[in-house]
């Protein structure tokens, strides 16, 4: 007899009861089989795919200063010093991993983001303090972002003009212009809402990157080939009043300058504890996946690891493939740029011109970082976005300009969501990191800086201080003292290298005038 031909008896409806509870079950069993401990997707990313997150992350536009870095310290001790700012990371980073979970590195509570591991371990007073410095330092890289693109763009049309007038042709270009467009640009990109939907700007990011990165180090070679030896010597650019040499302050500004070009180089601690949250409507799905965001800026490396094992254990190794691999590239491309140039290596291998042919290929290269800096403009401010807004929205919970939005169809497009305190808010952060970048575009004096302000507090200050409260570490004894001579030896070289990049900054200007910038 078909079921549903007649009513179902009493015994029936209790058998279908029993069943339909059993599935109950084994579907809740298979929804708790595909969440961590937390409540989110469980994680599927591996030691791999965490150091693909790291590598991809560190090696950018911070590159392209490490010759003219070498150039003011020399043979000897600039690979000495780019091992050390490696070791020095390295370490801090594997005390960073200890605090992904609170107050036990194991079993303790998740911290998806790095403020959260400084409030559960240090308190609330240490995390304002952090998000003072993290969120400055986010604006700041925006800054350098903007005159890092604007003085690529300018150096493609430089490298046009000097294939059609000869190298020595007169090709003079201003990069207020492109430094405006670029700004157009992050006005509309900022307006997106779902930033962190465009999954597939992390790949183009990661290949733009490496290209350019690759590029600069192979010219280098082929320079090194062309000239028949290595230039440079073994202190760097020399003392003296010949041509070439500098007075012996201005030797010590730019060594101190160019420590903070090379911190500037290995911002690791944003990539091991993430920048910003991924948003809860990205962990609601109800099966594993490895749907996490293969930008590494939008997602904490350590929040995308499978566990067990134990997710630090696994941040570790990454850490260490990381930093290795990130450091062998950056040793090669500043010694063969130095190499290439010697003393006179350009503060940005890719624009300064000691590359004139191929054209093409510096014009390429020079693109690539151009689009990987109109996407990690973004990246770098998202995390600002949001704090001033979701501030916001928490102060006025009633206010129609914050939480209302305005549907606008356009054609062709689609819908655009207006929010009319997002849309004047970001408009506004837009427009003064453009202004601040025309007011002080200066390449290696700005990266210097923002490498010496983050470098200290958020590589060096905020891992030992968690680390140390977290293992409940007594004052005064050997390991105490040892954390906090390291603390304090990174912050001395925070310190000279702020100044140095400020003293550059100062020297800069004494022959600048402001809104003409002219590359001749």
């Amino acid at each position: 007899m078909a079921v549903g031909m007649f009513p179902p008896s009493d015994d029936e409806r209790i058998s279908y009861a029993e069943n339909g509870h059993k599935l109950g079950s084994l579907e809740l069993q298979q929804q708790q089989k595909n969440v961590d401990d937390d409540g989110r997707p469980c994680r599927t990313g591996t030691v791999w795919t965490a150091s693909a997150h790291v590598v991809t992350a560190v090696i950018g536009s911070g590159v392209l200063s490490l010759a003219w870095s070498m150039a003011q310290i020399g043979w000897i001790a600039g690979p000495v010093v780019l091992l050390i700012f490696a070791a020095i990371t390295f370490f801090t980073s594997l005390l960073l991993t200890d605090c992904y979970r609170s107050p036990d590195p194991v079993t303790g509570k998740r911290n998806y983001r790095y403020k959260d591991a400084v409030k559960a371990n240090l308190g609330e007073i240490q995390l304002w303090c952090c998000a003072l410095v993290q969120y400055s330092n986010l604006m700041g890289t925006a800054i350098g972002y903007t005159i890092t693109a604007s003085i690529s763009m300018v150096a493609i049309n430089r490298s046009d003009c000097f294939h059609a007038k000869g190298h020595n042709g007169v090709c003079n270009t201003s990069n207020n212009l492109y430094m405006a467009l670029f700004g157009v640009v992050q006005l509309m990109l900022s307006q997106i809402p779902n930033f962190h939907k465009l999954w597939w700007l992390s790949i183009v990011a990661a290949v733009m990157s490496f290209s350019y990165s690759g590029i600069g180090l192979g010219l280098g070679i082929s320079k090194i080939i062309e000239n028949g030896h290595l230039l440079g010597s073994a202190t760097g650019l020399p003392i003296g009043l010949t041509l070439g040499s500098v007075t012996p302050a201005r030797k010590v500004w730019r060594v101190f300058q160019a420590l903070g070009n090379i911190a500037f180089a290995y911002s690791f601690s944003t990539v091991l504890i993430e920048i910003q949250v991924p948003p809860t409507s990205n962990h609601r799905k109800s099966k594993c996946s490895r749907a996490h965001s293969l930008w590494p800026l939008f997602e904490n490396s350590q929040d995308t690891i499978k566990s067990p094992p134990a997710e630090n254990k696994t941040m570790k190794k990454a850490t260490l493939i990381g930093i290795i691999t990130t450091t062998t590239f950056y040793l090669s491309v500043g010694c063969f740029g130095y190499g290439a140039f010697g003393n006179d290596a350009p503060g940005n291998l890719l624009t300064g011109f000691g590359f004139y042919d191929p054209y093409w290929l510096v014009d390429f290269a020079n693109a690539c970082i151009v689009v990987h800096l109109v996407g990690a403009y973004q990246v770098f401010s998202q995390p600002l976005f949001e704090f001033v807004e979701s501030t916001a929205a928490n102060k006025w919970p009633k206010s129609g300009c914050i939480h209302t939005e305005h549907a606008i169809r356009i054609p062709f497009v689609g819908t655009w969501r207006v929010n009319v305190f997002r849309l004047l808010w970001r408009t506004m952060y837009v427009i003064f990191t453009t202004i601040a970048a025309m007011l002080l575009p200066f390449f290696n004096d700005i990266v210097g800086l923002i490498g010496a302000a983050g470098f200290w507090p958020l590589t060096v200050y905020f891992p030992i201080e968690m680390f140390i409260k977290q293992k409940r570490i007594e004052s005064w004894s050997w390991s105490w003292v040892a954390l906090k001579t390291i603390s304090a030896a990174c912050l001395m070289i925070s310190i000279a290298a702020g100044i140095g990049s400020i003293e550059g900054i100062l020297h800069s200007l004494k022959k600048y005038t402001p809104f003409k910038t002219t590359y001749d």
